[in-house]
């Protein structure tokens, strides 16, 4: 894993985050019940927490391996992603019930990804 893709990762994920969290507080705010809104944010809110811990790891990159990079990118996308969906697609009326069983396999590789970085600090 080169130190420029996983910065690069973590910024495109961070920068995603900030448009995703714009959009939510604006534009959904005005489709979305509380809960659903809620909701969009905890998968805004996770995603910033890993695109910074990408940065922080990939300015470290020696630190990183290829196997953790995946967790956390992988996981991101399943946890975060899957959650925008069902959220989005539950406010049209046509809920996508497949990603339900998705969101918590993303969540199991972001906890592996921290179990990495721990393994990788002792």
């Amino acid at each position: 894993m080169t130190q420029h893709l996983i910065i690069a990762t973590g910024a495109i994920f961070g920068m995603l985050a900030v448009i995703f969290g714009a959009f939510g507080a604006h534009a959904l705010k005005k489709i979305l019940t509380t809960e659903q809104l809620h909701s969009f944010e905890v998968g805004v809110r996770y995603q910033l927490y890993h695109a910074i811990v990408l940065l922080a790891l990939g300015f470290n990159a020696k630190d990183i391996t290829s196997a953790t990079y995946w967790c956390f990118t992988i996981g991101i996308i399943l946890f975060s992603f899957s959650i925008y969906g069902l959220i989005l697609s539950d406010a049209k009326g046509k809920k996508l019930r497949f990603l339900g069983p998705i969101t918590p396999i993303g969540g199991l590789l972001l906890v592996i990804g921290w179990l990495l970085v721990l393994v990788n600090a002792l």
